[in-house]
């Protein structure tokens, strides 16, 4: 049986529940850190690249993809603020202004 103590933990025993509940929490934590790897080398390609080279315009789209794909999969994490990450990863302007965009 899994249940809540007052202060909000999950109390089980041997639960399977609990167990799947724990695989999927770390799916989740593995494909957030995919993410942000993501994010992370498509912010890099965009800062590396000359603001008058050709290829800008998709080099831009596929870091606004990649921040739209992490956003998504923080949100599916229970994180809905993205304050923090914006500042932490440097995220332009530019790229905030295109997500969801195609």
């Amino acid at each position: 049986m899994v249940r809540r103590s007052p202060d909000g933990h999950l109390i089980a025993g041997n639960s399977p529940l609990l167990a799947l509940d724990v695989d999927i929490l770390a799916e989740k934590a593995s494909a957030l850190g995919r993410a942000g790897e993501k994010v992370e080398k498509a912010l890099a390609s965009l800062r590396n690249l000359d603001r008058a080279a050709p290829e800008r315009s998709q080099v831009l789209m596929a870091a606004a993809d990649a921040v739209h794909g992490y956003f998504i999969q923080r949100e599916l994490c229970g994180l809905r603020r993205h304050d923090g990450v914006i500042r932490e990863y440097g995220i332009p302007r530019e790229v905030l202004v295109r997500l969801g965009a195609r």
